[in-house]
């Protein structure tokens, strides 16, 4: 692939020919198992039908992708529109393998509550790794949160997974790494639990594989700057907006790796044999742009 508009970049660590890895032995005993992510599917936005057209028709390719489930990274709807709700749980049933969401800031957590799931922050098991589920957004707030009682959750989790033998990803809309422009300059700030949940992840280095987001709609964004651990922020399924990121990156003027894809999409992940790579699958499209983190 060449680095053009639609190629991935990669920081100060250097360039490859469309793929970026690193390597950590962390998780080269997995076996490959593929995923799907999609994120902020903003049912209702705009008050038209747009949102749920590209919904659908993502659940058509979902059910025919080798994903053996998705993750859904947050804002299920635009918001907080009740009326989506529903609307959303209908679709969801048109799927024909599990789905698993968290709440984003346009979802008020009773709503989702009582539409989604109760309680919001769960896991799963899978392929050798636990699913960690965090609702850590504001409705009021672009900004994030990681409360006290959800760090000793996640320490008690991140416990049993570490006495079974797996690894870890955790989930939660808002990103925890800190971003200023071009970025968003949306992340959970220090004093709202970004430094809790850095010192348990450093407890837990050899474990938590990679922290999974949405909220920016900037394609496949994400930094690799906390020894092993991959952050990475996911694209829209509804809308992504151009922050000129790669001339950023290439200039210098914002760290980390960056996919230049921005048509709406969804990604699909395969993990397993120390590599996770993600591969953007713009809708109606085939597979375009690739970020790869090699652990072995």
């Amino acid at each position: 692939m060449n680095i053009n508009r639609r190629s991935l970049l990669a920081g100060a660590a250097g360039w490859l020919a469309g793929i970026y890895t690193w390597r950590l032995p962390a998780a080269d005993q997995l076996d490959e198992f593929s995923f799907e992510i999609v994120s902020d599917s903003h049912l209702g936005r705009n008050d038209d039908l747009t949102a749920e057209r590209q919904w659908r028709e993502a659940i058509t390719e979902l059910n025919g992708g080798k994903g053996k489930f998705v993750l859904h990274l947050g804002d299920v709807v635009d918001g907080g529109r009740e009326p989506q709700y529903p609307i959303y749980a209908a679709t969801r049933k048109e799927l024909k393998k599990p789905i698993y969401e968290i709440p984003g800031n346009h979802d008020p957590h009773e709503l989702f509550e009582k539409h989604v799931r109760s309680p919001i922050d769960t896991s799963f098991d899978h392929g050798g790794v636990r699913f960690l589920l965090l609702g850590n957004a504001h409705r009021d707030s672009h900004d994030g949160f990681i409360t006290a009682e959800q760090i000793a959750w996640l320490d008690k989790q991140c416990g049993e997974a570490a006495a079974k033998d797996l690894r870890i990803i955790v989930c939660c809309h808002v990103p925890v790494h800190a971003n200023a422009h071009p970025d968003r300059g949306w992340f959970v700030k220090a004093a709202d639990g970004q430094t809790a949940f850095y010192e348990l992840a450093k407890r837990y280095a050899d474990r938590i594989l990679a922290c999974f987001h949405g909220h920016f709609h900037n394609g496949i964004r994400g930094w690799r700057d906390r020894g092993s651990l991959v952050e990475v922020l996911f694209p829209s399924i509804c809308y992504n907006q151009d922050r000129k990121l790669e001339e950023h990156i290439k200039t210098g003027t914002a760290k980390g790796f960056y996919v230049d894809e921005l048509r709406p999409g969804y990604v699909l992940a395969t993990l397993g044999k120390g590599r996770l790579t993600l591969r953007y699958k713009p809708l109606g499209a085939e597979l375009h742009g690739e970020y790869s983190a090699q652990w072995s």
